[in-house]
């Protein structure tokens, strides 16, 4: 499937972007690399009862990632992006989309989610050092307002609770 360019995604309306901030008890560097690290990433990524059997990271400008997420029925869904933009300790600008197994982009319906979802979204990751703690604001654009987005906000929350309890170790 054709993917935009960087130059052609369209600029999300205010009501499609998701924001979520946390603050975690771990240093920047940490939290860091747990969004960074692939045998990290599948320790916490996914809400409640996922699981996440695959993550692989390229972690440079124009680099991929591929998540496979999987339901605790054992239905997998996978997502994909490119970095965009990456400063280390402090900032990660990726696309996200769906995909499948080999990494090649979807659309949402092929997981029998609503067809109004882009093909292509953008989530910043925002990291910030608070006197040894890391304020973590995520903006996710592109999301359709209602159902999607309220999933996505409680996934996501799910996720960085799985997230904080890995850092507690």
């Amino acid at each position: 499937m054709h993917r935009k360019g960087p130059e052609t995604l369209a600029m999300p309306s205010p009501e499609s972007i998701l924001t979520i901030e946390r603050v975690f008890d771990a240093p920047r560097e940490k939290v860091w690399m747990a969004w960074t690290t692939p045998e990290l990433i599948t320790r916490w990524w996914g809400p409640k009862g996922y699981t996440a059997p695959v993550a692989r990271v390229s972690l440079r400008i124009g680099g991929s990632y591929l998540f496979c997420l999987r339901s605790p029925e054992g239905k997998d869904t996978w997502s994909t992006g490119f970095y965009r933009e990456i400063a280390p300790l402090q900032r990660l600008v990726v696309t996200d989309s769906f995909a499948d197994e080999k990494g090649t982009i979807v659309p949402a319906s092929h997981y029998g989610l609503d067809s109004e979802i882009p093909l292509e979204m953008l989530m910043t990751l925002t990291f910030e050092d608070r006197a040894g703690k890391t304020r973590l604001i995520i903006t996710h654009a592109g999301l359709p307002p209602g159902r999607d987005m309220e999933g996505a906000r409680r996934g996501m929350n799910e996720s960085l609770d799985k997230l904080a309890a890995l850092l507690a170790e």
